[in-house]
């Protein structure tokens, strides 16, 4: 998929689900070559450090392609989530939530079950809004709000009819919504973090869809298809009592004993 498809795609997902931020390109880069040069280093180019979610905030709010490496970055934990350190003994010993007041031994399992790339793979992330990226990302995550992602659950259904199984936290949103993704090369569902919302500006009804930039044209012929199908935003509301059945439903109900009585679809 060159670059145009994959910005006429994105304009059509984003119309589509009537998303009020731009879907994200992310990419990966190993070395500083592969940092465009259209990009925005925090320290470098402004003399300040961002956490990676505020990054993200620029790319999908204010249509900045931002680069974080270890130097741009403020907390710790893309730092540790991407691999570009290993973790120090204090980090895995979770010496930084003695706050939360839960016990030692949940405080470090779960700090050191979350997931990791590889330390050393990369040295930075790049993200971009997903129709005016001038690099091929590797992936795309979308905010969106629970109605929103309801939709997009409906279309991954018609790709492959494989549910989506993700890991919920509270902790480290632009880990969970990038790692998994990386790992895995599967669709991910994750809850922005305390920090992504109080400092990035996530709505209190968003959550965060992210999926390998492969997969994007499949999503386009989903929701087309849904739409063919008269199901597309605003879904159509219908409050009443023995509401009306499609594709057949009352007809497969009786074939297991459902008494649709009167009903013909």
């Amino acid at each position: 998929m060159n670059l145009e498809n994959i910005h006429s795609n994105a304009k059509e997902i984003r119309d589509k689900l009537r998303l009020l931020t731009y879907p994200l390109a992310i990419k990966m880069v190993k070395d500083e070559k592969e940092i465009p040069k259209d990009a925005i280093r925090p320290f470098k180019d402004r003399g300040y450090h961002l956490d990676n979610c505020q990054a993200f905030a620029m790319s999908r709010r204010g249509q900045k392609t931002i680069a974080m490496t270890k130097e741009d970055m403020w907390c710790m934990a893309p730092f540790i989530g991407y691999g570009f350190v290993e973790p120090s003994k204090e980090w895995l010993e979770a010496k930084h939530r003695t706050l939360l007041g839960i016990n030692p031994e949940a405080r470090q399992e779960s700090v050191q079950s979350a997931p990791r790339l590889k330390v050393g793979e990369y040295m930075g992330i790049v993200s971009a809004p997903l129709e005016k990226c001038s690099f091929k990302p590797d992936m795309f995550i979308i905010y969106c709000n629970p109605y929103q992602l309801t939709h997009i659950l409906l279309a991954k259904d018609c790709i492959d009819g494989v549910d989506i199984t993700s890991i919920l936290s509270g902790h480290n949103a632009c880990v969970l919504a990038v790692v998994p993704v990386l790992q895995k090369r599967k669709c991910w569902v994750a809850s922005p973090c305390r920090g992504d919302r109080s400092i990035a500006m996530a709505q209190t009804n968003e959550v965060i869809f992210s999926a390998p930039i492969e997969m994007l044209g499949d999503f386009i012929k989903a929701f087309r298809y849904l739409e063919e199908h008269g199901q597309q935003i605003p879904f159509e509301l219908e409050l009443k009592s023995e509401r009306t059945l499609k594709d057949g439903y009352a007809d497969i109900g009786r074939t297991m004993g459902i008494p649709y009585k009167g009903v013909t679809n």
